[in-house]
């Protein structure tokens, strides 16, 4: 556990709003009321939508004019409702039993729908406007700022439903996707066990019994962390179930009515790269599995194994057995933050400083961590669960990267920075690499390389290994959920068959962990699918960046915040041309993993 661990902080919210039951969140609630009835308006009044197509003398410039000011309410409807809503999830998210947070999330979520049909009619309405559409966007400079939106939005037009049966779909997702989310989020959250390590017995929710799981000396202690969130999980997979097949089902019907080739395919569109990137990516990513297994052969000898249980996967190997503080964390990122650049340096520092970030593990408060943007005061807010290891300190630099990318954008408007998975993970993994590489330089024996070594490959083989187990998992449920509702047996059956497939003869099929789906948040989302091969994508991506910056030094760092300030107004195909990196070549890929692959030679050397 982290020292100190009761002086960890927990985000500061009130340069947003003073409290949920603030005059100024009320004004903000109404605001948005009256920005998103106004919008509705504007469009009925301009017969917005995808039956009224422009009539072929219409006056251009007054068009454009028109699509200028859609833009702007968009913008200001979408910074404003964003605000309100990420700052109800702060509470949500730290605290699920909070009724109030989740009762006024409930009623902002409504407001969502809304803008969500505004868009869908907009959207339907620029793809009928066929090759005018660039002669509109070169006529006014608002347009011509937001030229790859409309562009992306008429592309997609093809992929709607009628005008009502969008409507009906998005008020529907309330009761239906969105509600299941909800639940699932409600239920992790709030499972909790009596776990005794070292005589203390505490309660523990699920994310800090699965910290001691991950990353406890002890062996017997992590075994039995192991069998007790097994127990956990197993306890709640009725409604678990229940919750998947929900939120899977509901995407199929949505997928198949809207004429999408299958569930991949609107994901492959958010993530703005095509199959043959994916398909480039994934089989790199397979031919590399042999160096993988042998990692995680010899991680499995240092214990005296053969293969590795699963309680062993996550385990500290080397004598380092370094834990921080929460200040030495803070101190340490920000310095080498600093061997990049002062001004990653400087962001960190404020965001520590003015307590952006949510650290401490508690009842109520969801596992993992994330980064979510304030758009109304251009900040980003953090969470994680800090316990005082190397893996954590890495993962709060990574969540700091996301914040970096918001500070890359802030002076764009709200349809120039919406990011797609696969770019978000850039920044984040070049500051996850830029400390590992630090910790690695100033490590001064052995003994401390092979902790750090083995904090990093921990991480690379979560997302090319285990990546690839979810994709499978979370493919096969698609084409089974086509035909019928899948039991908790089902899924159980189909994440230990694709843990078998990836990790292969180096992991003890005796004790794999069937309940990877119950817990992992990213099967139940309700807008995107598939949000496993993105983190793949952002580790290889970043890592070529990596290797670019390495050779040329700081002057690669003014292409790179460039990089990050553009990412919602380009595909990654474009951004990565910038770099002379061909994404649809296997080669770029493979060249990435080969970095990682030195990386396992040092390992296996010491």
């Amino acid at each position: 556990m982290a020292k100190n661990q009761s002086s960890l902080p927990r985000w500061d919210l009130t340069n947003i709003y003073p409290s949920l039951d603030s005059v100024e969140f009320e004004a903000a609630r109404e605001e948005i009321k009256i920005m998103v009835a106004e919008l509705e308006n504007f469009i009925q009044e301009n017969k917005i939508n995808r039956s009224s197509p422009p009539p072929p003398d219409v006056d251009l410039v007054a068009l454009s004019g028109v699509v200028a000011e859609l833009i702007d309410r968009f913008n200001a409807g979408y910074t404003l409702f964003y605000t309100a809503r990420n700052y109800v999830s702060s509470f949500t998210t730290t605290d699920s039993y909070n009724p109030e947070a989740k009762r006024l999330k409930s009623q902002i979520d409504e407001f969502e729908v809304k803008l969500d049909q505004a868009e869908v009619k907009l959207r339907g309405w620029v793809g009928t406007l066929g090759e005018l559409l660039d002669e509109i966007i070169s006529i006014n400079p608002t347009v011509q700022e937001h030229g790859f939106y409309l562009r992306e939005i008429a592309s997609q037009s093809r992929y709607l439903m009628s005008d009502p049966e969008e409507s009906l779909a998005a008020e529907l997702s309330l009761s239906g996707i969105r509600a299941w989310n909800k639940l699932h989020g409600t239920i992790t959250s709030q499972l909790k066990v009596e776990f005794e390590v070292d005589g203390d017995t505490k309660s523990l929710p699920l994310s800090a019994l699965q910290n001691v799981r991950r990353y406890n000396l002890d062996e017997s202690v992590r075994r039995r962390a192991f069998d007790a969130e097994i127990e956990l999980l197993e306890s709640m997979r009725e409604p678990l179930a229940a919750c998947l097949n929900g939120v899977k089902g509901y995407d199929y019907v949505l997928n198949r009515r809207r004429g999408r080739e299958d569930a991949l395919h609107p994901a492959l569109d958010q993530s703005r790269i095509d199959r043959t990137t994916l398909e480039a990516m994934m089989s790199a990513m397979q031919a590399s599995f042999p160096t993988f297994r042998e990692y995680l052969k010899v991680k499995a000898n240092r214990f005296g194994k053969q293969k590795l249980p699963w309680w062993d996967l996550f385990a500290p190997v080397g004598q380092s057995n370094r834990t921080f503080s929460w200040q030495e964390a803070k101190a340490f990122i920000i310095q080498k933050f600093g061997t990049f650049s002062n001004d990653l340096s400087a962001f960190a520092e404020r965001a520590f400083d003015r307590n952006w970030i949510d650290a401490e593990p508690r009842d109520g408060k969801r596992g993992g961590a994330f980064c979510m943007r304030i758009p109304g005061v251009n900040e980003p807010r953090i969470l994680c669960n800090f316990d005082g290891s190397f893996d954590q300190v890495s993962t709060l630099a990574h969540e700091l990267g996301h914040g970096y990318h918001i500070k890359c954008q802030t002076d764009k408007q709200f349809l120039q920075f919406i990011t797609p998975m696969t770019l978000a993970e850039t920044a984040s993994i070049f500051c996850e690499t830029i400390i590992q590489d630090a910790a690695l330089e100033q490590a001064s024996s052995t003994d401390e390389q092979l902790a750090i070594l083995e904090t990093a490959l921990v991480g690379d083989t979560q997302v090319i290994v285990d990546i690839t187990s979810r994709f499978m998992f979370e493919k096969e449920v698609f084409e089974r959920r086509e035909e019928a509702e899948l039991s908790a047996d089902d899924f159980c059956d189909i994440i230990m068959r694709a843990q078998k497939a990836t990790y292969g003869e180096a992991l003890d099929e005796h004790h794999l962990h069937p309940y990877m789906w119950a817990w992992k948040p990213h099967y139940y989302r309700e807008d995107i699918s598939f949000y496993n091969y993105p983190y793949a994508f952002g580790l290889l991506f970043s890592t070529g960046l990596y290797a670019i910056y390495q050779q040329r030094g700081v002057d690669f760092i003014p292409d790179f915040v460039e990089l990050l300030a553009s990412t919602g107004q380009a595909d990654a195909v474009d951004l990565a041309a910038r770099f002379e990196i061909d994404i649809r070549s296997p080669e770029f890929w493979q060249d990435s993993l080969k970095v990682v692959g030195r990386r396992i030679e040092r390992y296996l050397a010491l």
